[in-house]
């Protein structure tokens, strides 16, 4: 079947936006041939420094035929209707159908052309891409990331024909800027187009363009017996610079690997694009650089080598300039400096923050096994750098210049650490601290961020999340959770909602009447409506924001648990119990999980709805009968008896078992259970006309609902 090249070229198309760009035009095209019943074989994008391209095999040479039946009106509906269904189809009335007294249309439409269809869905595509920036240039009103050059579009081996302001469809392209022949090269389909363009020095594929880099930096590193600093987004980023990406390895002045090594290599790729280099057989970096030429040079690439280490030491030496002005300055100058920082209008300045951060950390020092003076100076430290020279430069090293300047400074490893690491996890892929100071500082900042922002009603909605909140609250949960760190949510945040005259977190008593501020959350925390305790015995007052921050918390877990492949509902089945201890929790909903991937767990969940199902129905009638369940009455049934000591049984091991945090155990105690209560639905009638068996089966029930309760709210659960 024929093939559909379409290559849209223009000038330099900035490389963070190739591949996005790659997906929107995949995306765009399929959505309308899709949409006009057009189906192919494959359908494959490239994007590259100054062309998008795609091809389509196997397309048709015309959409198919349609036959559509449309249901109009009833046939004795009013004239009204049957003549506004006859303007809508186009027909007459003898052209309609009737099937059991409604009428029906049959619209036919014939196929149209594939070449047709594909010159108006180019025209669309390109008056409607999605580019994150883009212009107007000449007289047309046709706008695109830089200026298109021309457009080639082939179907079937022939030339699509159509113009787009001005610039009209042919079957040519063109090679390398520099090193290409210089010709217009006319193709016939994909594999000449691609074979003509590599004669021309042009790598369609960005795979092709990634490969030939490692294979020629790793080589050119090699023969000087050093080795390549991996870094993968620097990779794709000079992959998307060239068309013919070509290695070089050049020289800098060794006195520059005085600095940090952060310092240089981002001095590197940020300002530069260059590789960092390393000697295997030293510590640290060599004084090397890999630039990523997009020629090949006739001297080797000695004289581009010569011009980069030109510029780049010029880089460096700013660097170098930052770094010993900063050794002057020193961290008493920057912390005054911080208090004419506002970090939010609500929240106070740098320097409230950092009161904050300071009396957090050593609040929470205890808990994770810090040393409580180390940690309230490393928070003390934590955002000073901020002022510095060198971060003002390159923001992205806060935390870490801090984390050298405090070592300078004569602080212990112990809090320079903390200083350079507290904003970590900083994204899913980024390490956890395991140092106790600097998990005492990392929770710090983040929980002070988090409850801060909720006070004020900053909260994350849908995708928007301009605080980072999200991400706060993930590092919370990943510090809590891969360190151990025995630590109940609600205590924190009260202590940090406290801690500064800023933050406004008044305790309101929860009794259930409190508003939607409460009930937008409260199904997740049934247990401190209920009891006005939390699972701890604490009395809920709270703030509506403490409830949500809550919320946000366990719904953070949730994601991180379900990426783990855990279920959502066995999350909120252990929250609802009111524990916020986050490691309590996740041992909770492994031993769940484990417990309902049984016969006797998946049984059991069965009996428990039952038995809430018939319990709720109850309490609709009135208040459900509490006290003894009584055993040896006259007539008893042997299940009802048998249920009721297993349940007794059940809840002193469960007690036990929860007491020691053994939650295995807990569900190998419930999973006693589901045989008795299995055989006393299958034998007893709970709803007896004699009031007093009800009353006792009643009861029953309730107590296997309450002992069931005490692992895990199965009430929320699937299934």
């Amino acid at each position: 079947m024929p093939q559909l090249l379409l290559e849209i070229f223009s000038e330099e198309i900035p490389a963070r936006m190739q591949q996005g760009a790659a997906r929107d035009l995949e995306r765009m095209v399929s959505d309308r041939l899709k949409a006009a019943g057009l189906t192919w074989e494959a359908l494959t994008t490239y994007a590259g420094p100054r062309r998008l391209t795609l091809v389509i095999d196997g397309l048709p040479t015309a959409t198919p035929d349609r036959e559509e039946q449309v249901k109009g009106p009833r046939a004795s509906a009013p004239e009204q209707a049957l003549e506004g269904f006859l303007r809508k189809t186009g027909l007459t009335r003898d052209q309609l159908s009737e099937r059991d007294g409604v009428l029906f249309a049959v619209l036919s439409s014939k196929g149209r052309a594939t070449t047709d269809l594909v010159a108006e869905t180019v025209d669309q595509v390109a008056r409607t891409f999605p580019w994150p920036k883009s212009m107007r240039w000449g007289s047309g009103t046709l706008r695109w990331v830089r200026p298109i050059k021309r457009i080639l579009c082939l179907f079937d081996g022939k030339v699509v024909p159509f113009e787009i302001d001005g610039i009209q469809s042919d079957a040519i392209t063109e090679g390398h800027r520099f090193l290409g022949s210089g010709e217009l090269l006319r193709v016939s389909d994909f594999v000449d187009y691609r074979t003509q363009l590599e004669k021309n020095f042009v790598l369609l594929d960005v795979a092709d363009r990634k490969l030939r880099i490692l294979e020629q930096a790793k080589a050119a590193c090699a023969a000087r017996g050093l080795v390549l600093v991996d870094d993968d987004g620097l990779l794709d980023e000079v992959a998307g610079l060239a068309e013919w990406p070509t290695p070089i390895l050049g020289d800098m002045d060794p006195q520059f690997l005085a600095l940090p090594p952060e310092v240089v290599r981002l001095s590197m790729k940020v300002h530069q694009k260059y590789f960092a280099v390393r000697d295997p057989s030293k510590d640290g970096l060599a004084p090397n650089f890999l630039v990523v030429a997009n020629v090949e040079a006739t001297d080797g690439g000695k004289a581009l080598a010569a011009g980069n280490s030109r510029v780049l030491s010029a880089r460096l030496n700013d660097a170098r300039f930052f770094w010993d002005e900063d050794q002057k300055v020193g961290f008493d100058a920057w912390n005054a400096k911080l208090s004419g920082v506002t970090f939010h209008a609500k929240l106070g300045t740098l320097a409230e923050r950092v009161e904050r951060i300071a009396a957090l950390a050593r609040e929470i020092a205890p808990l994770v096994g810090a040393d409580a003076d180390e940690a309230e100076t490393a928070a003390r430290l934590s955002k000073a750098d901020l002022l510095s020279g060198m971060v003002s430069e390159f923001p992205e090293l806060q935390g870490i210049m801090g984390g050298y300047y405090a070592r300078l400074a004569g602080h212990s490893d112990a809090i320079a650490d903390a200083v350079r690491d507290h904003y970590k996890p900083q994204g899913p892929a980024d390490t956890v601290p395991t140092a106790p100071v600097t998990v005492a500082v990392a929770l710090a900042d983040k929980l002070d961020t988090l409850v801060g922002f909720f006070a004020i009603d900053e909260k994350p909605t849908g995708s928007k999340d301009p605080f980072a909140l999200r991400r706060a609250a993930l590092g919370v949960i990943r510090l809590v959770l891969e360190n151990e760190v025995r630590l109940k949510l609600f205590d924190v945040a009260r202590i940090a909602a406290h801690i500064g005259a800023k933050i406004e977190f008044p305790l309101i008593p929860y009794d259930g009447t409190n508003g939607p501020e409460f009930e937008a959350n409260a199904a997740a925390y049934r247990a401190f409506s209920e009891a006005g305790r939390d699972y701890y015995g604490r009395e809920t007052a709270l703030n509506p924001g403490a409830i949500a921050l809550i919320a946000f918390f366990a719904d953070r877990l949730t994601v991180l648990l379900r990426d783990q492949g855990q279920r959502h509902d066995l999350v909120a089945a252990v929250f609802a119990l009111g524990d916020d201890d986050l490691v309590r929790i996740v041992r909770r909903v492994e031993a769940l999980a484990a417990f309902l991937a049984t016969d006797d767990g998946a049984n059991l969940l069965a009996g428990y709805k039952r038995a809430s199902n018939i319990l709720r129905a109850e309490e609709k009638k009135g208040p459900l009968p509490t006290g003894m369940v009584q055993t040896g009455l006259p007539n008893q049934p042997e299940a009802e008896t048998t249920l009721a000591f297993a349940v007794g049984a059940a809840r002193t091991a469960v007690e036990a078992a929860l007491e020691t945090e053994d939650f295995a155990a807990a569900m190998t105690a419930l999973a006693r259970l589901r045989a008795p209560v299995d055989r006393f639905f299958d034998e007893v009638l709970v709803n007896s006309d004699v009031p007093a068996e009800r009353e006792n089966r009643l009861k029953l029930l309730g107590q296997v609902r309450d002992v069931m309760g005490q692992v895990a709210d199965f009430g929320q659960i699937a299934g």
